[in-house]
C-alpha cells in the first residue's frame, strides 16, 4: 500500500471519491481516463497506478453515495 502515498495519488483518490459521490462511478472513470490522457499528452507517461488510485476512490465514493440514497429511500 506504499504506492498509494507516492506522488499525488492521495489527490487522485480524493477526486475519484468526489466524482463518484456527486456523479457516478462511470463519471469517475471518465475523469480518470481524461486525466491520464492529459498526462500522456504533456509528459508522455501513462501511469496505471494513478488510474487505480482514482478508481479506488471512485468505488468508495459510489458506495457512500448508494448508502446515502438508501437512507433517504428508507426515510420516505
Amino acid at each position: 500500500m506504499k504506492w498509494l502515498r507516492e506522488s499525488n495519488r492521495p489527490r487522485h483518490i480524493l477526486y475519484g471519491f468526489l466524482g463518484a459521490l456527486i456523479g457516478t462511478l462511470l463519471f469517475s472513470i471518465g475523469l480518470t481516463i481524461g486525466k491520464e490522457y492529459g498526462d500522456k499528452a504533456w509528459s508522455g507517461k501513462f501511469d496505471r497506478l494513478d488510474l487505480w488510485a482514482t478508481l479506488i476512490g471512485g468505488i468508495a465514493g459510489q458506495i457512500v453515495q448508494l448508502f446515502i440514497i438508501w437512507r433517504i429511500w428508507i426515510l420516505f
